[in-house]
């Protein structure tokens, strides 16, 4: 079964606790006051019947059945229907793990339904159950309750976001670091966060220009605009990791092309010594080929070579080998290849 709770309050008290949604409708009418229902990840069905019951729009109820919304208020004639991502950040993957809440808000009902675990909706109902003169304002009181916890649960998310960001500071200028990747992973982490909480400003603003229409109470407007500064806050924090990733990825992708360049000029380095290396042994090889050459020629021993049998010929063989080494050597050596 996907109900958690079910209650009706009447002046802010518990005063039943039904143990089926048809029950819940049928003691409401008899008691008055206010039912507060809390579905988890409820079939078709539950919400359907939900809907039937509290004349819920068609709209709200393939909302509630789609899941994966954004943040969102919409009003379909006396209810109220809000969307709220609740976050919670995992140390170990360096992950922000969104949830979904919808809630229903009517003149005597209040109908929250989660698809994740967060947030803790048994803790913000103990919390209004401690204090019923808040809870005796009816189910606009629920939905401050659960606004306060889910901007609430975002200060650890922030937390776990700044103290990575500060790693990622300490390590741009350290040897042999690349940490492209991780400031891209938690730059799309933080843009994720954005889009959960940047709509709640606007959310907050519209519950409160509505408050007399409405009839929200005057201490009820004062917490939901203590919870509007506090999702500013938020979103303000948020915004300034951004700024921060965005730099810092910036300065890495320098510090990058700089090792690079770095890199390139070593190699470069190495390429011209390598090449000085090659012209001196080419030039020492081609010296001492030139006298090779002679002796090789002069040394085949053929029979019609005059120059075995010319007198001259031994020191005009030795004076080539030397002549040409010499001039193969000045002409190196003013080339700069020895």
């Amino acid at each position: 079964m996907a109900i958690i709770d079910n209650a009706i309050y009447v002046n802010g008290v518990r005063t039943e606790n039904p143990q089926s949604l048809s029950e819940t409708f049928e003691r409401m009418r008899e008691r008055g006051g206010m039912s507060w229902i809390g579905l988890y990840r409820p079939s078709e069905e539950e919400i359907r019947a939900v809907a039937d019951e509290f004349g819920i729009h068609v709209l709200v109820v393939e909302d509630a059945l789609a899941g994966h919304q954004r943040s969102k208020l919409e009003r379909y004639g006396d209810v109220l229907f809000m969307v709220l991502r609740p976050a919670r950040y995992l140390d170990a993957s360096e992950e922000v793990e969104f949830g979904e809440v919808h809630i229903l808000v009517g003149p005597d009902f209040v109908v929250t339904i989660r698809h994740a675990e967060s947030p803790d909706l048994g803790r913000v109902r103990r919390r209004l159950e401690g204090d019923p003169t808040l809870l005796a304002h009816g189910p606009e009181a629920v939905l401050y309750a659960i606004l306060d916890e889910v901007v609430d649960e975002y200060a650890p998310v922030l937390a776990g976001l700044e103290n990575d960001i500060d790693e990622i500071e300490s390590q741009l200028f350290e040897e042999d670091v690349d940490a492209t990747q991780r400031i891209y992973d938690l730059g799309r982490e933080v843009i994720d966060f954005q889009r959960a909480t940047q709509p709640l400003a606007g959310m907050l603003d519209a519950l409160l220009r509505g408050s007399d229409k409405y009839r929200v109470s005057e201490e009820l407007q004062k917490y939901l605009r203590d919870v509007l500064d506090h999702t500013l806050r938020v979103t303000d924090r948020a915004t300034t990791f951004r700024t921060v990733l965005d730099n810092a990825l910036a300065v890495e992708s320098t510090i990058v092309a700089r090792r690079q360049n770095e890199e390139m000029r070593r190699m470069t380095e190495l390429s011209i010594r390598q090449n000085e290396e090659v012209k001196k042994i080419s030039g020492w090889a081609a010296i001492l080929f030139a006298p090779t050459l002679v002796g090789t020629i002069y040394g085949m021993n053929f029979d019609h070579m005059p120059e075995l049998h010319w007198a001259l010929g031994y020191p005009m063989a030795i004076a080539l080998m030397v002549g040409m080494g010499f001039g193969l050597y000045a002409i190196f050596k003013r080339k700069g290849w020895l």
